[in-house]
């Protein structure tokens, strides 16, 4: 078991949550280290599809992985939502600590089959693995019904496929831009009940803040922020040109991003920790 595997499993049998956040570039990760070292916390440097088109997946294994071997807290990096077979396998050759594979779309049989593939080929390097039950929307893109995890398709996952931790769907919603998304705590309670995992909640940004520091008792060790960080890095940032036209140098007009993206993802780290 690797060092975030043993973090997230930690968390999901405790009182506290891993937090893994998407990040971009070097200024949002490392304001994420930071507001993470702030809490003595552990946490994930996430890179999705947006990422990975602007990035190959070894450079950013270099970036933020050196960035993640000199943080003073547990720093892992993360491939989140890949259907690629390939790119996973890619992810886990360039050093990445942990991959999801979201076969969420296809039937069950076939999403376990392939996240047994992945998981075999990732445990044989020591990288964690994520899996994906049930369907989390996405609100940009129109969705707005999610298709529940069942307890039962959650527990063959756990018992067949070789995950270490489950992405479940139980009311969340990924890229809300506001915090009015309510947990069904009685589906989550449900699969808690027969699934062995570590349970994740992708989504978390549009979760009500009492909601997302209630899960910690529901067997969740892992919980994805993105476009919460996106907002203030991207707000702060329109603000700052907008005022300075003078002013071209970027590591100057990224200052106050990177500031207020630190006080962000420490306000969120604070409400999984405490």
């Amino acid at each position: 078991m690797n060092y975030i595997n043993y973090e997230v499993n930690m968390a999901a049998r405790g009182s506290y949550i891993v937090p893994g956040f998407n990040v971009f570039g070097y200024e949002d990760a490392q304001a994420v280290i930071h507001a993470a070292e702030r809490h003595h916390s552990p946490v994930l440097l996430m890179v999705n599809r947006d990422a990975r088109r602007a990035l190959a997946l070894e450079h950013w294994s270099a970036l933020l992985g050196s960035l993640a071997r000199n943080a003073s807290v547990p720093v892992a990096v993360h491939l989140d939502h890949c259907s690629d077979l390939d790119n996973i396998f890619q992810a886990v050759d360039a050093g990445f600590h942990s991959v999801m594979y979201d076969g969420s779309k296809l039937p069950l049989d076939e999403n376990i089959a392939n996240t047994k593939r992945v998981a075999e080929y990732a445990h044989a390097q020591g990288v964690a693995v994520e899996a994906e039950v049930g369907t989390v929307p996405y609100s940009d893109m129109g969705e707005v019904t999610p298709e529940f995890t069942r307890p039962e398709e959650a527990a063959r996952m756990a018992a067949e496929s070789g995950a270490d931790w489950l992405a479940v769907s139980v009311g969340n919603i990924h890229r809300q831009t506001s915090r009015a998304t309510r947990i069904n705590f009685q589906r989550l309670e449900e699969i808690q009940e027969v699934c062995s995992l570590p349970l994740v909640l992708h989504g978390s940004s549009g979760v009500l803040a009492e909601d997302l520091a209630k899960v910690r008792s529901y067997g969740v060790g892992k919980v994805n922020i993105g476009t919460a960080l996106r907002q203030v890095f991207g707000g702060t940032l329109r603000a700052t040109v907008l005022a300075n036209p003078n002013i071209f140098d970027r590591l100057t007009l990224l200052e106050q991003s990177c500031e207020q993206a630190e006080y962000k993802a420490y306000e969120l780290i604070g409400q999984m920790v405490v």
